[in-house]
C-alpha cells in the first residue's frame, strides 16, 4: 500500500503545482447545474492526475469527477481535481485535490492536498492518518455544547433544502458554531486532524468523500448516512465526526419533533 501513497502523493502535488500555476488562466467555466461549476483547470489537473497513476498502475480503472468511470480493475482511483471549484475560481484559498484508491469497493489510500497551504493530509487503510507526516486523531470534545461543526448546501439537490435547513435548525442551538467553507474534502479533512468536531452535509459524490472518509476513519472518527448506516455512498448524504460527537448528532438529526 505504501506504493499506492506515494503515486497518490505524488499525482496530488503534481496537480496542486499545476492548477497554482494556472490559477490567473482560466480560460472557460462552464455550469454543470446552476451552482456546479467546472474550469478548463479542473479538466487539465484530473488528466494529469490520471496520467500520472497510468504511468505506474496502467491497469487500473478510473472514477473521476469530469471524466466519469474508465477502466476495469479491482483498483480503482476515485479522483476530485479540485474540491471546492467556487472558490478556486472566486480565488478564496480553501479548495483541494482528493484522491481515493479503492481495492474491491474498500478505500485502502486517502490524499487531501491543500495546494494555498501546501497542506497534505494522508491515510492508509489500517495504519492511521497523518497531516505534513503528523500523526492525526480526531477531537476529544464531549458532546455538541462545547463543539465546532462544519456543513455544506446542498446545491446539487434542492429538493433537500428544506430537509437541511431543518436539520440545522435543529444542530445549531447545541453546538458552539457551524462552518461553512465550500469543500467536503477539506471539511472532513479538517475532522480528521481535530479541527472541526464534526461534519454534515447532503447530495455529496464518492469524489467528494471518498479519500476523506478514510483520513475520519483513520484518525479515530465514524462515519455513516444521516440515519446512522454505512451506506453515504449510496445515499449521498453523510455525518463524520469524533465517537461523541458522532452520536449526538445522529440523535438529534433523528429526533421526533
Amino acid at each position: 500500500m505504501q506504493a499506492l501513497l506515494t503515486i497518490a502523493v505524488r499525482a496530488a502535488r503534481k496537480a496542486g503545482d499545476f492548477v497554482i500555476r494556472e490559477a490567473n488562466h482560466i480560460s472557460s467555466i462552464s455550469s454543470k447545474s446552476q451552482h456546479d461549476y467546472v474550469t478548463n483547470v479542473d479538466q487539465a489537473a484530473e488528466q494529469l492526475i490520471i496520467e500520472t497513476i497510468l504511468n505506474s498502475y496502467p491497469e487500473h480503472s478510473f472514477l473521476a469527477e469530469e471524466s466519469g468511470e474508465s477502466g476495469e480493475s479491482d483498483y480503482q482511483w476515485v479522483i476530485d481535481p479540485i474540491d471546492g471549484t467556487t472558490n478556486f475560481i472566486r480565488k478564496i484559498p480553501h479548495w483541494a485535490i482528493s484522491i481515493a484508491c479503492k481495492h474491491k469497493g474498500k478505500t485502502q489510500i486517502g490524499v487531501v492536498y491543500d495546494p494555498s497551504k501546501q497542506e497534505l493530509f494522508t491515510a492508509v487503510k489500517g495504519r492511521g492518518a497523518q497531516v505534513d507526516s503528523k500523526k492525526m486523531r480526531v477531537s476529544n470534545t464531549k458532546g455538541l455544547e462545547h463543539s465546532l461543526l462544519a456543513t455544506g448546501f446542498p446545491f446539487r439537490d434542492e429538493q433537500k433544502l428544506t430537509e437541511y435547513l431543518d436539520v440545522f435548525a435543529r444542530l445549531f442551538p447545541h453546538c458552539s458554531d457551524m462552518r461553512r467553507a465550500g469543500s467536503a474534502a477539506l471539511d472532513l479533512a479538517y475532522v480528521a486532524a481535530g479541527r472541526f468536531d464534526g461534519f454534515w452535509e447532503y447530495g455529496l459524490s464518492p469524489w467528494d468523500t471518498a479519500a476523506g472518509v478514510l483520513l475520519v476513519e483513520e484518525s479515530g472518527g465514524l462515519v455513516a448516512d444521516m440515519q446512522g448506516n454505512p451506506n453515504y455512498e449510496q445515499k449521498g448524504s453523510i455525518v463524520a465526526a469524533n465517537p461523541k460527537a458522532f452520536k449526538e448528532i445522529l440523535r438529534i438529526i433523528n429526533q421526533k419533533r
